[in-house]
């Protein structure tokens, strides 16, 4: 038999034409408006792919941001998961939530967005659109490969749904909130997975640094995810479940200005597991998902001829909140050009969030809510009127582009003064309801 490099030899003395086939990339979106919004529109793929979609106009979701280049994708080829979009087309996106059963009754293997190759359970949908804040909703059945739901109701015939909701602001973060009745999830489930996503043509080391991950917490301590010789012998590994860590703070090392990162909450168990040198210049990872059209809830990458998914560590279990008849979970997302140090401070303003004093007739404070990033102020009186707000930043709790929303402020638009001067990268925006009109009011500016 011929040893690899006789076959090489032999195919470089050959002149082999090229397929006359484009790379199947991830779509590119060449245009950008320059300013703040949520645009709903039909994204291409290749013919043979778009052609499948019984879809009219405008079944995905572009937001773009007036500061940035990066774009926050919903589309049907990622089955509406959100996805962080770079400056040079490189995709982060994230794992829904996920859940299988154990032993003999695992017969399906997992149900998660990926398996819902048809969006047949996945819809996303445009709730707020301001130039203070957009809200994106985007609501699933985790399903399994063979299109069946996760633990239905033998009475009511109800499945597990889940309801996320995407608070999106001009700085190009997010807050992403998950929540689910109760009783409908249960044992065992996953809420999160990192998913970074590699093109046709791509290798994980086009995509990533050798240090793919970077890690910390709130009090400035770090680590890292690094691809090396053997991750599982010591100091590197072996992985393993019963291990994790109280990191908060995780930044993935894309080739790219701009990059993605995530902020969860204190009490957060982060799992962490490094990558194997000799696969950092392959394709790697999993060519099910995205795009895949195929029966399966894992197929391992062999070549980069199609889209695939990698890495998929760090792996957090995040605190869950109980309100009224369900479960959240909350976390802070986005794509920037800032270190790990500079998304500690911004991070700890969102964890740790000033106490906000609030002045006006018939105003008053309804708190910091972490689920949106967001001051929450009430006005019983109806009407607009003069409304004094002071946040009690400090280095512990740092104020850094902070929004609130005034609910009944029925009127077309507000003027804003900072410390008694108007703010150049002031946002306001009116949310129309049934009930009438609320008010939204984002500042870009940093203080201790």
């Amino acid at each position: 038999a011929l040893t690899p490099d006789e076959v090489l030899k032999s195919y470089s003395e050959k002149n082999v034409p090229k397929a006359d086939i484009a790379p199947r990339k991830l779509p590119d979106i060449e245009e950008h408006p320059g300013s703040f919004g949520a645009f709903y529109t039909k994204l291409k793929y290749y013919p043979g792919w778009d052609d499948l979609w019984p879809v009219e106009q405008d079944p995905d979701i572009v937001v773009c941001f007036d500061k940035s280049p990066i774009k926050l994708i919903f589309w049907r080829g990622i089955r509406y998961a959100a996805s962080w979009v770079s400056e040079n087309n490189n995709w982060m996106s994230d794992q829904s939530v996920e859940a299988w059963e154990h032993g003999e009754k695992d017969r399906e293997g997992c149900f998660e967005h990926m398996q819902d190759r048809h969006c047949r359970f996945s819809h996303v949908r445009i709730i707020e659109n301001t130039d203070a804040r957009i809200v994106v909703h985007w609501r699933y059945a985790p399903v399994s490969a063979y299109n069946n739901t996760w633990h239905p109701d033998p009475k009511t015939g109800w499945e597990c749904w889940i309801d996320e909701y995407y608070y999106i602001y001009p700085d190009a973060t997010a807050i992403r909130k998950v929540s689910w009745k109760k009783g409908s999830l249960g044992y065992p489930r996953q809420f999160q997975e990192t998913l970074a996503l590699i093109h046709p043509g791509q290798k994980i080391s086009d995509l990533l640094e050798t240090d793919f991950a970077l890690v910390g917490d709130y009090e400035g301590n770090t680590g890292k995810q690094s691809f090396v010789e053997d991750p599982n012998v010591p100091p590197f590994g072996p992985f393993n479940w019963d291990q994790n860590h109280d990191y908060t703070i995780q930044q993935y090392g894309f080739k790219s200005q701009h990059k993605p990162f995530i902020c969860f909450e204190p009490g957060n168990k982060i799992f962490l597991r490094n990558g194997k040198l000799g696969s950092y210049d392959m394709a790697g990872g999993c060519n099910h998902f995205p795009v895949g059209q195929a029966r399966c809830d894992g197929r391992t990458t062999r070549m980069s001829d199609r889209p695939s998914h990698a890495t998929s560590f760090p792996i957090s279990d995040p605190v869950i909140h109980e309100k009224g008849d369900r479960y959240f979970w909350n976390g802070l997302y986005g794509m920037n050009d800032m270190d790990l140090t500079e998304l500690t401070a911004f991070g700890r303003s969102w964890a740790y969030a000033p106490e906000v004093s609030v002045n006006g007739s018939g105003f008053h404070s309804a708190g910091y809510d972490g689920s949106e990033r967001c001051y929450q102020i009430e006005n019983s009186e109806g009407k607009a009127g003069e409304l004094k707000m002071t946040l009690a930043g400090s280095s512990d709790t740092p104020v850094q582009n902070p929004a609130f929303y005034i609910r009944n402020w029925n009127a077309d638009g507000a003027s804003v003064l900072v410390d008694g001067k108007e703010l150049q990268d002031c946002k306001t925006g009116i949310h129309h309801k049934l009930e009438g009109k609320d008010l939204i009011v984002f500042l870009r500016m940093k203080s201790n």
